[in-house]
């Protein structure tokens, strides 16, 4: 066999021409006429597992003409055209509209109603045909590029089929029927059944059917979480401004986070954003905590839950396998172990190779009770607070020079254990790659961030005597840390005096000029000049450009604007830097870059994916073809660019709400809706020149403009 026809080795999906809906533990990938196709990883998954790998619509004999989609959280509107029926000509008068449902909660119900239309002079009878069928792939093998498997057994019925795996039960039903009409099901030679009726459809009137997928359960797995999208208070938010998007956007990030909620199995009382459809439908430390975070002008439900369901897992004892150690918070849990054969990587089900979700987990604690969580619903996390602290202060610094840092020793997790988690993601300027152990310069500033919010919850949570020891404790321990990443991590490059990305293995600042050092911004480890420095650079040409902050500047010797950490453009990664440059009261700078989020944003539709690449393409940007979409802290982003703009400080032990709005506001005259701080509604309007009109609060609530 010569080397041209040997097969290709398996490659990873991509999604970005995907159409694709989300809730909870269930979500389908079809192509933009809603088909699922067979053979690529297009399907209803539930559990992570393909439920159908096949769902294809036929009228007529041929496949409608696609012509237009829209999707958005657990709904896809589908509009086509039957050409082959109704008046000769160029113009359709046969129309074709899919809505597609994702229902339910514990058992998964897929509606999928299909609703003919007629312009036709003379009645239209349109043979309607669907064909499904079933994998049961797990998502993990699909992600790794093996697109088919076996068929699941199928069994007719009356009206559809009834596919059964080791894992569910799956009911295929043809609904709602116009009078008269029949159902025939035949099945196929390749495992696949076709469900098949006739509409008639006079003219000017439409005729429909509903083709219904119920899955439940056979068995459970490690982590089955259903869905909690019912447990957020969001109707009542409504954002307007001058600029239009800034609404769609924000809207259509709530919508998509609404359906990214998980409840905990373990507590069902508890939610938490799952990290992004459809590779990681589960909780992500790290993406959860930060999602939980930017979330907290809505209120404080999802912190708390993501508190919790992470302090359930906080690990116990040391595990080199699964990097676990007393305190740390773990990385993510998946239902079944992970296996990626692309690269190698085997992760157990609860993994805990992540350095920097500890420190976040405080931080999010810390924000949640100044945004108004009573003091009684946060007591009970103080003992995971003091674990947290011991694992950042203890096993989180595994050396004598006092900083934190990792190395994957099982040979079998993941290489870098930051947000940038891709193995070459760690890189000097001149684009070598920097040995381990790695310590990050964001998860030093991170657990500075977090000691000090910890010496602050100890006042406050904790008796008297020991608090206040516990406080002081936390406090000269993140002095101290600050100290260290002050005097080790500043280098000075052609790109000018700079935070380095991290110190590699040998103890030496690896001078990548990257966008780490915007997480910096913000986290108080900075001095007002070292600040202004950060700012400066983030926002110079090198990384930021015109739809957001590169993770990799272009001097950089092995940049890539389409590489998934060496040049791209990650959502969260822009919206963290904006969030950071205006704490520090870099307030045109954070517009400047909440303005290239919003450019972003309208070029995807609003709905922002995982990453994409600055490189224009007709004055947008291009896409990062295996993004998830929608995923959690991207679409939190959304309201990041609300915390941009009104720079609140939330002060629930004084009941009162600072606002510092930037002047002039970065989208024009700004209204916002659904607020929430200390448990009650706070409604604004902030004119084009950063004036602030308190339209309600509650009577004993102060808001109050700097």
């Amino acid at each position: 066999m010569s080397e041209r026809d040997a097969p290709l080795p398996p490659r990873q999906p991509w999604l970005h021409e995907l159409s694709i809906v989300v809730d909870g533990n269930a979500t389908v990938l079809s192509d933009r006429s809603g088909d699922v196709l067979p053979g690529t990883s297009q399907g209803l998954y539930v559990d992570d597992r393909r439920i159908l790998g096949t769902l294809r619509l036929e009228i007529a004999g041929e496949t409608p003409a696609f012509v237009a989609e829209r999707a958005s959280g657990a709904a896809a509107d589908y509009a086509a055209a039957a050409r082959a029926l109704g008046n000769p000509g160029p113009d359709p008068t046969v129309e074709v509209l899919r809505s597609r449902r994702l229902l339910g909660s514990g058992t998964r119900t897929l509606t999928e109603h299909v609703a003919i239309t007629s312009r036709a002079a003379q009645t239209v009878h349109a043979p309607l045909r669907l064909v499904v069928a079933g994998d049961g792939l797990d998502i993990g093998a699909v992600k790794s590029g093996h697109l088919s498997g076996p068929a699941t057994a199928a069994t007719a019925t009356a009206d559809g089929l009834v596919l059964t795996d080791d894992w569910h039960r799956t009911t295929v039903a043809l609904e709602e029927l116009p009078p008269g009409a029949t159902v025939a099901v035949r099945p196929g030679d390749d495992g696949s059944v076709a469900l098949e009726t006739t509409l008639v459809v006079e003219p000017g009137l439409t005729a429909s059917a509903c083709l219904r997928i119920t899955t439940e359960r056979l068995q459970a797995s490690a982590f089955d979480a259903d869905p909690g999208s019912d447990a957020l208070a969001w109707d009542d938010v409504r954002v307007t401004a001058q600029d239009h998007r800034l609404a769609r956007t924000v809207e259509r990030g709530l919508d998509d986070l609404r359906h990214l909620v998980l409840r905990d199995p373990a507590s069902p009382e508890h939610v938490f954003a799952a990290a992004g459809t459809p590779w990681y439908l589960t909780l992500f430390g790290r993406d959860s905590i930060w999602t939980a975070r930017m979330l907290l002008p809505f209120g404080t439900e999802l912190a708390e839950g993501t508190l919790h369901t992470l302090a359930r897992r906080q690990g116990t004892t040391h595990d080199p396998v699964t990097g676990e150690a007393p305190g740390k918070i773990p990385h993510e849990l998946r239902r079944h172990v992970h296996r990626d054969t692309t690269t190698g990587m085997t992760l157990p089900q609860v993994y805990y190779g992540t350095v920097d979700a500890t420190a976040l987990w405080v931080c999010l604690l810390a924000d949640a009770c100044d945004w108004g969580l009573p003091l009684e619903r946060a007591r009970p996390l103080l003992p995971a607070l003091r674990a947290a602290v011991a694992w950042l202060t203890g096993d989180g610094q595994p050396d004598d020079d006092g900083l934190l840092k990792y190395l994957d020793t099982s040979g079998t997790g993941l290489a870098n254990q930051g947000w940038k988690d891709s193995g070459d993601s760690i890189r000097w300027r001149d684009g070598t790659v920097a040995d381990a152990p790695i310590a990050l310069v964001e998860a030093q500033a991170y657990a500075v961030e977090a000691l000090r919010a910890a010496a602050r919850l100890h006042r406050s949570l904790g008796d008297d005597t020991a608090g206040a020891t516990e406080a002081d404790a936390a406090d000269a321990a993140a002095t101290a840390l600050e100290g260290r990443l002050r005097a080790r991590f500043w280098v000075d490059t052609d790109a000018g005096h700079h935070l380095a990305i991290a110190l590699d293995g040998a103890g030496r600042a690896v001078d990548g000029l990257g966008s780490n050092m915007g997480h910096v911004l913000g986290t108080s480890a900075l001095s007002p000049d070292e600040a202004a420095r950060v700012a400066a650079t983030v926002t110079g040409r090198e990384l930021l450009d015109d739809f957001g902050v590169r993770t990799f500047g272009t001097g950089n010797g092995g940049f890539n604007p389409i590489g998934y950490h060496t040049g791209s453009i990650w959502t969260h990664d822009t919206a963290i830097t904006a969030i950071g440059l205006s704490r520090e009261g870099f307030g045109a700078e954070a517009s400047e870059v909440a303005r290239t989020l919003l450019a972003s944003a309208e070029a995807f539709s609003y709905r922002w994916p995982e990453l994409y690449s600055g490189l224009a393409l007709a004055g947008a940007p291009t896409p990062y073809p295996a993004s998830c979409r929608p995923q959690a802290w991207s679409a939190a982003s959304a309201v990041a660019l609300l915390t941009v703009a009104l720079r609140p400080r939330p002060d629930a032990a004084t009941r009162t709400l600072h606002l510092s709005p930037v002047r002039p506001a970065p989208y024009g005259a700004l209204r916002v809706e659904g607020l929430r701080f200390c448990g009650g509604r706070v409604d604004l309007a902030v004119s084009a020149d950063g004036d602030v009109e308190v339209l309600s609060a509650p009577d004993d609530v102060t808001v109050v403009t700097d």
